[in-house]
């Protein structure tokens, strides 16, 4: 197998980077899914998602010119989230591309950690345009949200943790969207012989695409997990999950209501539609195994999604 682009001494450097200035997150058992059932909480994590980890380790990067230039991002919510705490915490400026129809919980949340917004894109595949447009007239730095190596280093921090607090982990479940946490995870949990696989919405699959087609592969999203809804897995993350032999399996948008509401009424966890997604797998029966982590990955849920789906039959 040829060497991966991103390794675990990379993973150790970026848990030195953050360490402090992000929580640890619990992982615990979780009976109701079945014996040896473990869920990694990162709806924990500051800003309500893992992305901080892998915002803050790329801005802590930054040379002294890009820090005074200042940072630019397109996210659906999570990132942008993450994006303007780290450039808050430490003092760059930071310019978000959103788009019509993004969560209004998930922008006051963006603009409330310092953020300023660009909104005129109609969409997602439309935003990475608006993106490169406004980085060509301000010269910030691009913080991608899942296609960066120094991101993704941060990301898989997540399994770092994993592998300290449940030895003996067999698998580890993790949504996926532009394929950012789940390379991460994958760079520092394979190498020490745990499987990794990866869970798309049906209506949102990119990874799974840009793993058959060996590039990314654009596409339009349709799913109520807007945290997934990347309109590309990244180039890196397919390479990396690739080489590390990720698994990649498919839930339907009813099978992740499904395990919405299982996270809110058996493990008390008030986690966000995208978050879900790894547990909708356990919950189908599809992930086999006696010592499994699911991440819940973002508990950023605006109450009117969340309460339509609790009171879905």
């Amino acid at each position: 197998m040829p060497a991966a682009p991103i390794t675990p001494d990379d993973i150790h450097r970026a848990a030195d980077t953050i360490r402090g200035s992000v929580h640890r997150t619990p992982t615990f058992s979780c009976r109701s899914l079945g014996p040896g059932q473990h869920l990694k909480a990162e709806l924990f994590q500051r800003t309500g998602s893992f992305k901080a980890r892998g915002a803050l380790n790329k801005l802590r990067s930054l040379t002294p010119d890009e820090h005074r230039q200042g940072v630019i991002g397109v996210s659906a919510g999570n990132h942008a989230q993450a994006l303007a705490w780290a450039a808050a915490a430490e003092d760059v400026d930071a310019l978000v591309v959103m788009w019509e129809g993004t969560s209004a919980a998930k922008i006051d949340a963006t603009l409330g950690y310092g953020a300023s917004l660009d909104l005129e894109a109609a969409g997602p595949g439309e935003a990475f345009a608006r993106l490169h447009e406004l980085q060509e007239q301000t010269g910030r730095t691009f913080v991608h949200p899942f296609d960066d190596p120094v991101v993704i280093a941060g990301a898989g921090t997540v399994g770092l943790e994993i592998l300290e607090d449940v030895p003996g982990v067999e698998t580890v479940v993790v949504a996926c969207g532009g394929g950012g946490l789940v390379s991460g995870i994958a760079a520092a949990c394979v190498p020490a012989g745990v499987r990794v696989v990866a869970v798309e919405p049906e209506g949102a699959n990119a990874l799974a695409l840009g793993l058959a087609a060996g590039e990314p592969v654009s596409l339009t999203p349709a799913t109520i997990a807007d945290a997934l809804t990347a309109p590309f897995a990244g180039r890196l993350p397919i390479q990396l999950c690739s080489q590390l032999e990720v698994e990649v399996m498919l839930v339907s948008d009813e099978e992740i209501r499904e395990a919405f509401r299982f996270l809110y009424s058996r493990a008390k966890l008030a986690a966000e539609p995208g978050a879900a997604a790894a547990v909708a797998a356990v919950l189908g029966g599809r992930i086999e195994g006696e010592n499994v982590v699911s991440v819940v990955s973002g508990g950023n849920v605006s109450p009117d999604v969340a309460s339509a789906i609790l009171a879905w039959r």
